[in-house]
């Protein structure tokens, strides 16, 4: 049986800086610990350290058999006696490779049983932390839990209306905003009704939260235009929904979505960014929109979206997208690079 409350409390220890395990895996948030938390987690140094491919591939790891997998895979470091906690911080947080050019040697070591460490990294990104810990079998944890846990505090099919109002607002006073949830989960995801349901597909937007270009009109993205240019097309429509997605900077949060600006400020496009993070080029779940669309009772969409992703991902969780409608907007100076990488890197059809 999986408990998603074992995965609410391990989100906490993280955040906290204290260890959990995961299937007997113990591990220590690098971004968290601190020199006497790592002498307490692992008094013989002996731990090793775990990162994503991507970020091994960035510490020229890559001609290693054990580092060669794809981006957001696990790779182990064995430990050497000169890693220590301020070389693991190094190693963990791209923003300082100028500051700290010169790392390693390091050898790749076999992971072992994949699913705990591959569980670990896709936790941290759940958790807003940088994905990379110090590891070792059987040593201590606050918390303990399964990938099962794991996945079941992921899992979108527990998603739930938890409430509903009208909410007139300056693009359609005919509308209503309706919140969802799950029982463990902090953040909620909202939808947005305007207009009258007819009989035909509502024009659908999937829009992800973007505190910078919704809120503060950030001209790095084109995300705060496109909200309120699908606001403004699905009232022209008559019927439609707009899906405001709690999963900021494609699934990675907040905090590592300002740091794949602070590598994009050092030259590096948004997906080389993402991998040099350690993240996915996009690790967004559109379960969680197939899932509010199907509490909507809405399983036949127009969506407006560049994304043809999109449309595949809500397919493939049975909502028919019966028409795919593009959204044009035009580019400015500061994120010209950004739609282009968009347009040549992740599909999207601008």
């Amino acid at each position: 049986m999986s408990d998603p409350r074992a995965a609410a409390r391990a989100i906490d220890a993280l955040r906290r800086g204290w260890p959990i395990a995961i299937d007997g895996l113990s591990m220590l948030a690098i971004e968290t610990a601190d020199p006497v938390r790592l002498a307490d987690f692992d008094p013989a140094e002996r731990a090793a350290v775990l990162l994503s491919a991507g970020r091994a591939a960035t510490l020229k790891l890559g001609n290693q058999l054990d580092a060669a997998v794809a981006p957001d895979a696990p790779v182990l470091l064995e430990r050497a006696p000169w890693l220590d906690f301020a070389a693991a911080t190094a190693l963990a947080d791209p923003q300082r490779d100028l500051a700290t050019p010169l790392k390693g040697p390091f050898r790749a070591i076999p992971v072992g049983p994949p699913a705990p460490a591959e569980a670990a990294l896709r936790f941290a990104r759940i958790a807003g932390l940088l994905p990379a810990f110090f590891v070792r079998e059987d040593g201590p944890a606050d918390v303990s839990l399964t990938v099962a846990d794991i996945d079941a505090h992921e899992d979108a099919s527990r998603l739930r209306i938890a409430t509903r109002a009208r909410l007139p607002i300056a693009a359609a006073e005919a509308a209503e905003i309706v919140a969802f949830r799950t029982p463990e989960a902090a953040g909620e995801h909202v939808a947005l009704l305007i207009g009258q349901p007819d009989g035909t597909p509502p024009l659908v937007r999937l829009h992800s939260e973007c505190l910078t270009g919704d809120v503060l009109g950030s001209l790095k993205c084109d995300c705060g235009p496109q909200l309120h240019e699908a606001l403004r097309r699905i009232e022209g429509a008559g019927w439609g929904i707009l899906l405001y997605l709690r999963q900021e900077g494609r699934g990675i949060g907040l905090v590592n979505k300002l740091r794949a600006y602070a590598l994009q400020d050092q030259g590096f496009d948004t997906v080389d960014a993402n991998i040099r993070l350690g993240f996915a080029v996009d690790a967004r779940d559109f379960a969680v929109a197939a899932q509010m669309l199907a509490l909507l009772g809405q399983r036949r969409i127009q969506l407006l979206t560049n994304n043809p992703a999109k449309a595949a991902t809500l397919a493939s969780h049975g909502i028919e997208v019966v028409e795919r409608v593009p959204i044009a907007l035009a580019a400015n100076p500061h994120n010209q690079r950004y739609l282009a990488t968009k347009r040549d890197r992740t599909g999207h059809q601008l």
